[in-house]
């Protein structure tokens, strides 16, 4: 990095008319200031400032969602070596990813072995993630480029949470169009960091569920393993919405921990609370967005669970299922509190929770073709965070308006 910035500065003189040489400057300084606090200092007279800046406040996030990283390393290969076990040599996968395993002097069904699930499972979390941070960083470098302004950190936690919220089968290049229209359309369209509507991740996600249903959803996506008679892939929210009573034979403990198939970094609402925890004692996520989830799938729950429906068994599904079924918990504890989409009053977080927290159960009961529900309840929710703390903002207007008048 220094022999770059030896060379630049020595060619400063023929860049720095129009601006041109701190384009470059912002393009080969990024790498730098992921890693390292930039050398300019505020100077001049007495002032104060916030110790949690965008590169903290990224970090933060990021040290949160590591449960979630290390369970979505494991539990991919856990649950990759459960059902060759299961169903045997014809479940083992003819990919790039199994071939290099056994080669490594690793056979597919051992599920026992935590080594083998972790080493697995990171064969196919790794190039994901890869293929993730290579094309939306250099879209975010291009863009900061184009547009003359300084390259800053605001990808890093979509390269982050982009991996975690998508299958381990699907293939890498549906994962860079998927990230490339999410930091486009999601993000860049709208200005940029800090300035963007939706949430880029589940943004690129909602692409790739319409555009390739058949890579992002249904029965065969979820398990690094071919499906066989006796075997079936399919999510336990996918089973609770297809027959009554499915969830008996699931102990609700192994949900809570992951051990469950589904997108690699979602199934453990215990490594997502062990995140939350991070964040609110930080002060980087919002605990009143979490507890407005909570409230909001509490409350629609229990109405569908005394409304009932002979025909639909996700009716009867209690709340503590919901909370640990498919994204519930990664959604409410790393989407629903994304600082720029979500809400920024305190009253409009709450709300916003709730509003979320409702419409996920609604889209899992009243639509069971569509069991799982979190991506587009959040999604449909940030296009109303504005609204909320406009009308949050101005009932304090109005209530010192009136308290002047009285006065």
């Amino acid at each position: 990095m220094q022999f770059l910035r030896d060379i630049l500065d020595k060619a400063a003189p023929l860049f720095e008319e129009g601006g041109k040489y701190h384009r470059f400057h912002a393009f080969y300084e990024a790498p730098d200031t992921l890693l390292f606090t930039p050398g300019e200092v505020t100077k001049g007279t007495t002032h104060i400032r916030d110790g949690m800046d965008l590169k903290r406040m990224m970090v933060t996030v990021v040290v949160a969602l590591t449960p979630c990283l290390l369970m979505a390393l494991y539990n991919t290969g856990y649950q990759a070596n459960l059902a060759v076990q299961f169903a045997g040599e014809a479940a083992i996968r003819d990919d790039w990813n199994t071939m290099l395993f056994q080669m490594l002097g690793f056979m597919p069904g051992d599920p026992e072995s935590h080594f083998s699930n972790v080493l697995y499972g990171a064969l196919y979390f790794v190039p994901i993630w890869i293929t993730t941070f290579v094309v939306g960083g250099h879209i975010e470098m291009a863009n900061a480029v184009i547009r003359k302004h300084e390259v800053n950190e605001g990808f890093l936690v979509t390269g982050f949470l982009f991996p975690l919220i998508l299958p381990p089968t699907i293939p890498l290049w549906q994962v860079a169009i998927g990230i490339a229209f999410g930091v486009i359309v999601g993000k860049e369209i709208f200005g940029g960091t800090g300035m963007n509507v939706l949430n880029p991740a589940l943004t690129g996600r909602a692409f790739l569920f319409f555009a390739y249903p058949a890579q992002i959803s249904g029965d065969a996506v979820w398990i690094a393993a071919n499906n066989t008679d006796g075997f079936s892939g399919a999510t336990w929210l996918g089973k609770a919405a297809a027959e009554a009573n499915a969830l008996e034979a699931l102990p609700w403990m192994d949900a809570f921990i992951g051990f469950v198939p589904g997108s690699m970094g979602e199934t453990s609402a215990l490594a997502c609370l062990a995140g939350a925890g991070i964040l609110i004692a930080t002060r980087v996520g919002s605990w009143r967005t979490m507890v407005g989830v909570v409230a909001g799938t509490v409350g629609m729950a229990l109405i569908l669970n005394a409304v009932g429906s002979d025909s639909n068994p996700m009716f009867a599904m209690p709340f503590w299922w919901h909370m640990v079924l498919g994204g519930w918990a990664f959604g409410a504890i790393f989407m629903a509190t994304d600082p720029v989409s979500s809400a920024f009053t305190d009253t409009g977080r709450l709300l916003y929770g709730i509003g979320i927290g409702i419409v996920v159960v609604l889209i899992r009961v009243v639509n069971p073709a569509y069991p799982e529900g979190m991506m587009l309840a959040i999604l449909f929710m940030n296009l109303f965070a504005p609204l909320f703390d406009h009308f949050v903002v101005q009932a304090n207007i109005n209530r010192r308006l009136a308290r002047n008048v009285e006065g």
